[in-house]
């Protein structure tokens, strides 16, 4: 009986320790018309607004915006901002039961990231820098 216990307990567990990256029709179904707030190890680190068409929006929460896109390559989400638009930032996601969680370039030294809240509004973005 113990061995069947056992085999039953292994094969529950798997599905957590398996879990597949989001693909870009999963990722863009859960993200779609949403603004998410992240966190690094318990310490707030940006907002995102997901918009039609592959299109986001990023702050490190200091009222600076930057316009990107987003597109899936190999198992990587990559983004490209419009301040960097040779340099793609790839991410793996996962759907976890209390939001995704990205990691970048599937690094685990790298930067992790957990989806904190989902706004009701609009993200806040402040207009370019004016001078005298």
């Amino acid at each position: 009986m113990r061995p069947i216990l056992l085999a039953a307990a292994l094969c529950a567990a798997t599905p957590a320790l398996a879990a597949e990256p989001m693909s870009a029709p999963e990722f863009d179904a859960y993200t779609q018309g949403r603004t998410l707030y992240y966190n690094n190890h318990g310490t707030a680190y940006g907002v995102e607004e997901y918009l039609p068409g592959n299109r986001v929006r990023w702050s490190f929460l200091d009222g600076q915006c930057k316009e990107g896109t987003w597109y899936q390559q190999e198992r990587f989400i990559c983004f490209v901002y419009e301040d960097q638009p040779g340099a793609p930032q790839c991410w793996t996601f996962w759907k976890e039961p209390g939001g995704m969680r990205a990691l970048f370039e599937d690094d685990p030294s790298a930067t992790e990231l957990y989806e904190v809240t989902d706004a009701d509004e609009p993200m806040l973005c402040l207009g370019p820098d004016v001078g005298v």
